[in-house]
């Protein structure tokens, strides 16, 4: 097949990045991937060339655009320049998110004439998505519009899924691929501990960890307020939160004045995550919502008991009394306690799949959205 990805990453001008590299493992799936990536030059993101070739079938596109509102003409225009260049056509336009790039996406599939699979990798049906911002109102709108539009629909849980037919807003479950993002189970089991949280922080019985990106969904204020509570009972507890992001200053505000300074700490995203999952005694996820939730993945691959609110992948890998609702600090503080005691239960068994048995489910979507929109030609635009 001959592909054709509408991004946000940015990542993906970076030949050393992850996403660089698993870009070029989906390419291999293809006789061709061409991926155009939004980026502004006004904002000094200007990659300085038409096109990128990351590997013998990858192909990169940056659309160095005046604003956001120039994505659409850019972006056609470049797929003009495709479709010239490589005279067979393209089998699949593919969007990244049922927001912008599932716009722009539908805007070129319906131009072309080219089958349309809107991925969603956020449970952007949770309320607290629309409460966050005016902006998030704005992508449920838009989302509402577009999903319909496609020829299939590729979601990273079946949270996700069933929200969407519980809404109406797909009525075709199967056109619904559920895929989740890959992650190296048998990787994180094999990999040696070379750091030890309790012998890095032996001041701590019990050691918590959490890891994200710090955003207001991730929501870690509530697992700060929690601890304030809980080292009243175990003063030896100690929260290490892993990650970087907008919060960050926030975040160290609200330990500062808690005077929790002793009890949680804020370290940068490291690349040695495993080792942490490996010598930490809890794993905890407090987001008000999540698509995936991958973190739970990790830990959960690398034995360590977790505590996560009811979001994502949460009821798939968690037992019932390991998850807390979003939001309710009273629900998490008791679930902390209980294991602090060793009363809760560990992950449930997860399923181990190959890097290659991955890729070929991702083969498959591609293939099945095609084959649907055969079908039914007329149905869609």
């Amino acid at each position: 097949m001959k592909i054709l990805m509408i991004s946000i990453d940015k990542d993906l001008f970076d030949e050393n990045s992850e996403m660089r590299q698993r870009i070029i493992e989906y390419g291999n799936l293809t006789e061709e991937l061409h991926v155009i990536v939004f980026n502004r030059y006004k904002l000094g993101e200007a990659v300085g060339t038409d096109m990128i070739l990351a590997s013998s079938k990858v192909f990169i596109y940056p659309t160095d655009s005046d604003s956001k509102f120039s994505y659409i003409s850019d972006a056609k225009k470049i797929t003009k320049k495709i479709l010239k260049t490589h005279s067979h056509g393209l089998d699949l336009v593919t969007a990244q998110d049922p927001f912008m790039t599932g716009w722009v996406g539908y805007k070129i599939a319906k131009k072309f004439k080219i089958p349309l699979q809107i991925q969603i990798h956020t449970d952007f049906l949770s309320p607290y998505f629309k409460k966050e911002s005016l902006l998030n109102r704005i992508r449920v709108l838009i989302a509402k519009f577009i999903i319909p539009k496609a020829s299939c629909i590729r979601v990273v849980s079946e949270r996700i899924k069933n929200s969407l037919l519980a809404r109406g807003y797909w009525l075709v479950p199967e056109k619904i691929v559920v895929l989740p993002i890959f992650v190296d189970i048998g990787k994180i089991k094999n990999t040696s501990i070379s750091i030890d949280l309790h012998k890095k922080y032996s001041q701590f019985d019990f050691i918590i960890l959490m890891a994200s990106r710090f955003t207001k969904e991730k929501n870690i204020k509530i697992a700060i307020s929690a601890i304030n509570e809980i080292i009243k009972e175990y003063p030896k507890t100690g929260l290490i939160i892993v990650g970087v992001g907008p919060e960050e200053n926030n975040l160290k505000f609200k330990i500062k004045n808690l005077k929790l300074l002793n009890n949680v700490i804020i370290e940068p995203w490291n690349n040695d995550l495993i080792s942490y999952y490996k010598t930490a005694d809890l794993f905890l996820l407090t987001s008000n919502y999540e698509g995936y939730g991958r973190t739970i993945i990790e830990a959960a691959a690398a034995g360590c008991k977790i505590v996560s609110s009811n979001v994502g992948i949460a009821d798939e890998v968690l037992n019932n009394n390991t998850i807390f609702q979003e939001g309710n600090e009273k629900e998490l503080k008791e679930k902390i306690i209980k294991a602090i005691k060793g009363e809760i239960m560990p992950p449930k068994l997860l399923i181990f799949q190959t890097k290659e048995g991955y890729l070929n489910e991702h083969k498959k979507s591609w293939e099945m959205c095609g084959h649907f929109r055969r079908e039914d030609s007329d149905s869609y635009f």
